[in-house]
């Protein structure tokens, strides 16, 4: 299981890295149905993996200029309040009901990435939008109830909130939402710690290694690929996940440990 973490962390690594989130809406399925960890331990895990990776990322686009450092930290707050009251209302959902209620927000996730990536992403050098204090501390809070209760970073949120809520250009929004997923994802990953949550160390540690390499990788290569294509291939690979996880659920049982 520790040398077959390897090849899905650098696939989660460059889903991080190149489009500015997503990789733990793929690491929790990849954790229970490959590497078959219970679906509460492996929600814990994911935040230590994409928290990692998001940080490599994040120093990549912080020394490129790309991060709008202000909003980052106001977004970051009320994010990290919100994903303490998250791990505490996923600590009493069931595992089969946790996935069940993953599946839409993963449906959505997949339209908002594709409507992003078929909105013309220019001026990717212009400044940081005057976005109210208010706005960003109930988008922020928002998306840390999701952080904390589902177990993920909460990119796949963050990035379209930036561009489609914000008017953030794209290039600012992916670097901003890695900061925010490192400050977010590490306050998450200490309510889960707290509730007193066990993980399996050798397979976090090998999945956590190769995603933060694929974050590198996808970090140097996303400004040369089309990044109205990377968010169309990330926009249906979340769909298809989606559906999966739904299938399994209800026709086939669900996760292991539901």
């Amino acid at each position: 299981m520790t040398l077959l973490a390897i090849p899905f962390g650098i696939l989660i690594g460059l889903i991080v890295g190149t489009v500015g989130g997503g990789g733990a809406i793929l690491a929790l399925p990849v954790l229970v149905y490959v590497l078959g960890e219970d679906v509460n331990p492996a929600s814990t895990v994911s935040l230590i993996v994409v928290a990692l990776a998001a940080s490599v990322g994040a120093g990549a686009r912080v020394r490129g200029g790309h991060v709008c450092a202000r909003l980052a930290i106001l977004f970051s707050i009320p994010a990290a309040a919100g994903s303490l009251a998250g791990t505490v209302l996923g600590q009493e959902v069931s595992p089969r009901l946790l996935i069940l209620t993953f599946v839409p927000v993963m449906a959505l996730a997949a339209a908002l990435t594709w409507r992003r990536a078929c909105t013309d992403q220019t001026g990717d050098e212009e400044a940081c939008p005057d976005v109210p204090i208010g706005k960003i501390v109930l988008a922020g809070a928002l998306v840390g109830i999701l952080t904390g209760f589902f177990g993920v970073g909460g990119g796949f949120v963050i990035v379209p909130v930036l561009t489609l809520w914000f008017g953030m250009s794209f290039r600012r929004a992916v670097g901003t939402s890695l900061v925010i997923i490192t400050l977010t994802g590490l306050a998450a990953l200490a309510s889960h710690l707290a509730t007193g949550t066990t993980i399996d160390l050798p397979v976090t540690a090998a999945l956590a290694g190769a995603t933060m390499l694929g974050a590198l990788i996808g970090s140097r290569v996303s400004d040369r690929l089309p990044q109205r294509l990377l968010g169309q291939g990330f926009a249906l690979t979340v769909g298809a996940v989606a559906i999966f996880l739904l299938v399994d659920t209800l026709a086939l049982g669900g996760p292991p440990g539901s």
